[in-house]
């Protein structure tokens, strides 16, 4: 299943035209290629269903809508300018969730932990403290720095409240977001094999997500929570 050229030039379009009459006077552009999306996404969920178990029922319930939300924005452009979806992981044991982000110049697919909980980012924290190495050495792994790079996501200035501003693993406990993620090319995107390398990104954060999944899944001594 492949991404076509006329998604990402209707973007572009939308891009320069972004008001209700052009989208109205245009709407059958933005459902043909809507639908060639959400067949990119199913095709997707559909590869990602092979390595691991995905909640997330259809391609299409994983697409965000092209409606923006303007009520405390300054941007009052009523349409986004991209595609997006998310996959949501099966059963409290798989934590972190599954984005890809199709934009012309912009794309990238992305994955891990937006907005933890206060609890969860203390349960985080509190493993790091104790023990950073398990992470770092996912963190170095040959895998995932060709896929990703390094760790992303908003980290404070200082020491979280609680935790030793000389503590070895300062670096990693500032994190706020745990993200990871990879970019691609317009023409990565429109090649055929892109659904196939969107699903490898994806299974290449399973190291990290396992790791993440099993400490909030327990407490600090190692027992399952219930």
């Amino acid at each position: 299943m492949q991404i076509l050229k006329e998604s990402l030039k209707y973007l572009e379009l939308l891009k320069n035209n972004n008001n209700r009459d052009w989208f109205n006077d245009h709407k059958d552009l933005f459902i043909q290629a809507q639908s060639n999306i959400e067949e990119f996404a199913e095709a997707l969920l559909q590869e990602l269903n092979m390595h691991d178990l995905i909640e997330t029922p259809s391609g299409k319930k994983s697409l965000q809508r092209i409606y923006r939300d303007t009520r405390f924005s300054n941007n009052k452009t009523p349409y986004k300018i991209n595609w997006a979806g998310s996959f949501t992981r099966a059963t409290k044991l798989r934590r972190g969730g599954y984005y890809f982000h199709i934009e012309p110049g912009n794309s990238f697919i992305g994955g891990g932990f937006w907005a933890p909980n206060p609890q969860d980012l203390k349960r985080i924290r509190d493993e790091i403290a104790f023990d950073a190495t398990p992470l770092r050495k996912i963190l170095k792994s040959k895998s995932f720095v060709s896929t990703f790079g390094e760790l992303l996501g908003e980290q404070i200035k200082t020491a979280p409240k609680g935790f030793d501003i000389n503590n070895e693993a300062i670096d990693l406990l500032r994190f706020k977001q745990f993200l990871i993620m990879k970019k691609f090319t317009d023409k990565e995107v429109l090649d055929p094999s892109f659904v196939k390398q969107a699903s490898q990104t994806f299974k290449n954060m399973r190291p990290f997500f396992d790791y993440m999944s099993d400490i909030l899944t327990t407490d600090i001594n190692g027992i399952a929570l219930e």
